[in-house]
């Protein structure tokens, strides 16, 4: 079962920081979902490891976005115990098919088999159930080439959902997230995305645009992040004293 499996759109945010307690605290917030951030972020493996254990524990959907294609990065990940991975700049099909071969095992993929792992249990659960765990795979679509690869990119067998970055996507093309223009590619592939029966995320820093998104077809969404939560209120507070 994945997060996508329950009703309703799954909301969920950013960690960035190399500590267990936003996690504690995202649970208690009630988010659905949490992504480590290994991209823009300055954590480990190790890091990732801890946070998406303490994410599984409390009851939260696990995925990481890893730095890059990678497969040795993704299949670490996997065994770590995350349910998923959000794969960045992933701009045309072969990418995707090469992404999505790496949370798979054969015939369907290359990942490498590691039952001894936190996935496997560290060897206790049986090898057909592991092998069997059904992982995310969600390429980052972050350009106006992968725009236009959307519709093929989404019929893969190997791609779970996609996320469009909108804020790289409006520096590929020159302008700003506020454009109309961005607005009319995303809106685009959301309704590719719903035709294909696959989610469509994207990001927010706050939640009224969220739940907008939301309203507009959004499969999931990625609200703010704990290190942006926690300076905004100590911020809110500061004044708050000052005024």
């Amino acid at each position: 079962m994945t997060m996508f499996a329950n009703a309703g759109v799954p909301v969920g945010t950013w960690l960035k920081m190399a500590a267990p307690e936003p996690v504690e605290i995202a649970a208690h917030a009630g988010f659905d979902f949490v992504v480590v951030d290994l991209e823009h972020a300055p954590l480990t493996l190790e890091t990732a490891y801890r946070l998406v254990n303490s994410a599984a524990a409390l009851g939260m959907t696990p995925l990481v976005r890893v730095p890059d294609h990678t497969p040795s990065t993704i299949q670490k990940i996997l065994d770590a115990g995350a349910a998923g991975v959000l794969v960045p700049k992933v701009d045309s099909v072969e990418q995707a098919v090469a992404v999505a071969r790496a949370t798979r095992f054969p015939p369907d993929g290359d990942r490498g088999a590691g039952g001894t792992s936190r996935a496997g249990r560290w060897g206790l659960r049986a090898n057909a159930e592991y092998t069997g765990q059904p992982v995310l795979c969600i390429p980052q679509l972050e350009s106006e080439k992968a725009l236009a690869a959307a519709t093929d990119i989404l019929a893969l067998p190997g791609v779970d959902a996609v996320f469009v970055g909108a804020a790289d996507l409006s520096m590929s093309m020159g302008t700003t997230p506020a454009d109309p223009a961005v607005a009319e590619l995303i809106t685009r592939t959301i309704a590719q995305a719903t035709a294909a029966g696959k989610p469509c995320g994207l990001a927010f820093g706050a939640a009224a645009p969220a739940a907008g998104a939301i309203a507009q077809g959004c499969g999931f969404v990625v609200v703010s992040n704990d290190t942006s939560m926690l300076a905004t209120a100590a911020r809110s507070v500061v004044a708050e004293v000052r005024a």
